[in-house]
Order: C-alpha cells, then sequence, then structure tokens
C-alpha cells in the first residue's frame, strides 16, 4: 500500500499526476485527507480545487500494517500551505517515523522535500526541491535534476523539484516499486517526454 497524504493547500497536480501514475502501474494507492473535519473526506488545494480522499488520517492503524498488507511508500506532495500543514501533522511525522525505520520507500516534492530535510531523513541523501527550499533539505546533497531516486543506501528517498517535474517523479516511484520495464510502459503509454 501506498499513502499519498493530502492537506488543505496541497499541490494538485503534484499529488493526483503521481496517484494517478501509480495507478496505472497496478499499485495499491490510497489517499489520506489530514486535518479533514468534512464528512465527505474532502481536501482543497491550492488552487481552490476539492479532492475527495479515500480515508482520513483517523483510519491509519500502523499496528495493523504487516507483510501481507503492509506499507510500501510514504508520498508527500508540496504546495503551500499544504507543505506546512503536513509538516505539522502528527499522523505524517508517525508515518515517515515508520518508514524510516522499516527502510520504506519516502518520496516528496516540491517544497514537502523540507518535511524530510528539517526531520533530518535526508543525511548523505541526494536531494531536489522547489527553489528557495534549498536550505531546509538539512544534510543533503543538492541537485537542481527534476526528480532524484537516491538508490545509494537502499532506495528509501525520491525528490521532485516542482509540478513541472510530477512525470518523472512518478517515473522514479513506479521504477522504484515495480522495476523500470514498468515505469517504461507507464513513461510510453502516457507518452511522457521525460
Amino acid at each position: 500500500m501506498v499513502f499519498v497524504f493530502l492537506a488543505n493547500g496541497f499541490e494538485e497536480i503534484e499529488a493526483l499526476s503521481t496517484v494517478d501514475m501509480l495507478r496505472r502501474a497496478g499499485i495499491a494507492v490510497k489517499t489520506v485527507g489530514i486535518d479533514i473535519t468534512d464528512k465527505e473526506k474532502c481536501v482543497t488545494g491550492s488552487h481552490n480545487i476539492s479532492v475527495k480522499t479515500d480515508i482520513t488520517e483517523n483510519e491509519i492503524d500502523f499496528n495493523e500494517l504487516n507483510d501481507k498488507n503492509g506499507l510500501n511508500a510514504v508520498i508527500l506532495p508540496g504546495g503551500m500551505p499544504g507543505t506546512l500543514n503536513l509538516k505539522n501533522s502528527e499522523i505524517v511525522n508517525r508515518a515517515l517515523e515508520y518508514a524510516q525505520k522499516n527502510n520504506i520507500l519516502t518520496a516528496a516534492i516540491c517544497a514537502a522535500p523540507s518535511v524530510l530535510g528539517e526531520k533530518e531523513l535526508l543525511n548523505g541523501k541526494k536531494a531536489v526541491c522547489y527553489p528557495g527550499f534549498e536550505e531546509k533539505l538539512l544534510g543533503a546533497k543538492v541537485l537542481f535534476e527534476p526528480a532524484v531516486n537516491d538508490c545509494e543506501n537502499g532506495c528509501t528517498v525520491i525528490t521532485a523539484r516542482g509540478a513541472g517535474a510530477c512525470f518523472n517523479f512518478g517515473y522514479e516511484i513506479i521504477k522504484a516499486l515495480k522495476g523500470k520495464e514498468t515505469a517504461e510502459k507507464i513513461k510510453e503509454s502516457m507518452l511522457c517526454i521525460i
């Protein structure tokens, strides 16, 4: 299972393009609404597009995650104030800690890599972010590519620069979870030029 955390103010393209690509690749994905009071499970993006999430943060039980239906990745889209809302979320922080302890893929795009950097999850790793957030990538070797998959110490972190790199981001996540052949098939079927 892959959790894509959506907080009010998330960047719609980064979140939904990623979810779309992963589902095309046959990867089980759940969008998780953060700080939702709406019974309809709706969260509103930074461009006022409302999205109904699959589950809310209250429906996650880390004790139930195991090898059979375990967590394969945690994904944080960027956007403002979505990134700040993710940073301040207890459940997002628990998910990041769970992922780190269990060597589970963590991916963040745009401003969201700053959340990983401030939690010191990028130490010694290659990473990218939206311009202006580089100083928050504490301990990282900051690059300026569209997306970076740091596999040197196990495939544990993927970062991307922004909305324009969302297909690169999705491609790298698929490649990490399902292999290059599947990632290439999705890329070709979507006519992605990356």
